[in-house]
């Protein structure tokens, strides 16, 4: 428990510190669905040919404004283009949480993106944190774009679940769910799981050349908001969806009880690791990865570019 604890303060002072780097513009478009006016922040890549496109999506409590903490300067540092769009804010009002203004939101940024630099249509990358991981998820299931990666980190994927674990808890985001969800004043699970990509149909054609990497700190929903079960739920659920026949490449039943009740989960010796953190758990079927590390409720942000497929050969 004290290194969770350590892991929890250390984020917490990270967070604090954290600046948005100069070199990013911002900009505006305007929703085809409902004229909402969306800011984005941007940085163009210099590099003469079309370079990737990074796609960031902001966390459950923040705006493109408000959030400071991003992988901008990661992607500067390999040239490649950004974009960190607003798609409806904090998720505490019905439009917000996954709705179909947030989807289509995201996929006009992407399109503005596409228009005004030089990408490489065969690499844009989406990755988000947190709320940004539930997104991440979210857009897996229904953009319209041909994503080539995605990278969700201590994502939600169910808020029917999410919402019974956050009154639990007594934090804010249960009462930000009802708004959220549109159910008025009393918890709706219908309503709340029409946002749940855990309960979408997977369109299986749509990203059969995408790859999706789910990570998850073992110690999250104990020092941190999510529960790893909504990482490793979501996992199974694209298994199941696919029809994946090796049961053995999906996380049973008795390995999830072991990480979630005693947040650690015997490991080869050595490790492998991510940014020196120990890899405790990892799944692999086709193009989908879950990864439990030694961590919380964050994103290894010198990590997350690097670890996306296509990009650079796993070592």
């Amino acid at each position: 428990m004290k290194t969770s604890l350590l892991f929890s303060l250390f984020l917490v002072i990270n967070l604090a510190f954290a600046q948005r780097p100069d070199f990013l513009k911002k900009d505006s478009i305007q929703s085809s669905l409902d004229g909402n006016v969306q800011v984005f922040y941007f940085d163009k890549s210099t590099v003469t040919s079309p370079q990737p496109l990074v796609v960031e999506l902001h966390s459950w409590s923040n705006s493109a404004d408000s959030q400071k903490d991003m992988v901008a300067a990661q992607a500067h540092a390999k040239g490649w283009n950004y974009i960190f769009p607003n798609f409806r804010g904090v998720n505490n009002h019905p439009k917000a949480c996954c709705s179909e203004f947030v989807i289509a939101d995201i996929d006009e940024a992407i399109d503005w993106a596409l228009k005004n630099m030089k990408v490489d249509k065969k690499k844009i990358y989406i990755v988000g944190n947190s709320g940004g991981g539930y997104a991440t998820m979210s857009m897996y299931m229904k953009s319209r774009h041909n994503i080539a990666s995605f990278s969700a980190w201590s994502s939600i994927s169910d808020l029917s679940t999410w919402y019974v674990e956050s009154v639990e808890r007594k934090n804010r985001y249960g009462p930000e769910i009802v708004k959220c969800t549109g159910a008025g004043e009393v918890f709706d699970a219908e309503k709340a799981k029409e946002r749940s990509p855990f309960y979408w149909k997977t369109p299986l054609k749509k990203r059969k050349k995408s790859t999706l990497q789910i990570y998850a700190g073992i110690h999250d929903g104990y020092t941190g908001s999510v529960p790893i079960s909504h990482s490793i739920n979501f996992y199974n659920k694209l298994l199941t969806d696919a029809n994946e026949k090796d049961k053995a490449l999906y996380v049973s039943e008795a390995d999830a009880a072991t990480m979630l009740k005693t947040q650690t989960f015997p490991t080869q010796n050595p490790a492998k690791t991510i940014e020196n953190r120990a890899i405790l758990y990892q799944k692999t079927s086709k193009k989908i990865t879950l990864t439990i590390f030694e961590g919380t409720h964050e994103i290894l942000k010198n990590a997350a570019l690097d670890l996306i497929p296509n990009t650079h050969k796993h070592k």
